[in-house]
This record gives C-alpha cells, sequence and structure tokens, in this order.
C-alpha cells in the first residue's frame, strides 16, 4: 500500500501543479491588451495577406513547350516592401485538386537598392515536362513576416 501513495506523489502531483501552473500563465498573458488565443495561427487572415498590383511576374509566357524552363523575375513597386522574403509556388491546375508542382523559397530578400527586382543575385527558373495549366503564385513577406503581398498569372505547357 505504501508504494501506491508514492506512486500518486510521483506521477500525479506533477501533472496537477503543471495544469495549474500553467493555467495560470495563460491567464497573465491574455490579461495583455491586444493579446487572444489564436489556436489556428498558420491560417492566414484578409488583413495581413493582400493581392497587390503593385507586385508583377516579370518574364512568363502563355505558353512553354516541356523542355523550355519557366524563368520569371518580380518587380515590387510598394514601398512597404523593401527586405523579407520571397516565395514562389507553381501548381497543376489541370486535375481537380491543385497541386504543387515545386516551390521556392529566396529569404532575406532586401531589394530597395536592386530596382526592386527579385530574387536579388539568383534566378528562378524550373523545367516542367508534363503538359496541362499551371498557376504561379508568388509572395513576399515583409521582414517581421506580419505582412504579405500576393500575385498569380496562368500559363500552359504543351
Amino acid at each position: 500500500m505504501p508504494t501506491r501513495g508514492v506512486a500518486y506523489v510521483v506521477f500525479l502531483f506533477p501533472v496537477i501543479i503543471s495544469i495549474i501552473f500553467g493555467s495560470l500563465v495563460m491567464a497573465e498573458v491574455l490579461k495583455e491588451p491586444d493579446r487572444k488565443l489564436n489556436l489556428w495561427q498558420f491560417e492566414y487572415s484578409e488583413s495581413s495577406t493582400t493581392k497587390s498590383e503593385l507586385l508583377k511576374i516579370i518574364g512568363l509566357k502563355q505558353v512553354y513547350s516541356t523542355s523550355d524552363a519557366v524563368e520569371v523575375q518580380i518587380m515590387v513597386d510598394d514601398p512597404f516592401f523593401n527586405c523579407g522574403d520571397l516565395y514562389i509556388t507553381i501548381f497543376d491546375v489541370s486535375t481537380i485538386y491543385k497541386q504543387v508542382i515545386t516551390q521556392s523559397g529566396y529569404f532575406g530578400q532586401c531589394f530597395e537598392n536592386n530596382n526592386s527586382i527579385l530574387p536579388v543575385d539568383d534566378v528562378f527558373s524550373e523545367v516542367i515536362q508534363t503538359p496541362g495549366e499551371f498557376e504561379i503564385i508568388v509572395e513576399v513577406n515583409d521582414k517581421r513576416q506580419t505582412h504579405t503581398i500576393t500575385t498569380n498569372a496562368k500559363f500552359a505547357v504543351k
């Protein structure tokens, strides 16, 4: 019988203390102004992501052959975005569900001194060997990862 009491103290007591301590910490954090509990933190809200006319895809053709490389550059005309991360994703939209064909990330892009052409000192180039309809989506996040501008375009591979 004494082992049962020791088991409660060793295993159950720390769990109860952890729950109480965690609840107190969470209550204090949520008391701060402009603080809320966001369990779906990876979902974009409309206020932080905007479709922008100030973001342009340069060099995208309407039709490519299966041996041609899709090479694009991105031009940013928004003065708010002078440094940040660039993501370029190509989706196959020929099927019912969009499928990611390729995704590239270019981090720490400071481009205000480079005529706002991205990627800086690099080239986005992908060969798509499967014929079909495709969509390219470009996202630029600001340096603090709080705002995102995005644009998209469609093209075909034959």
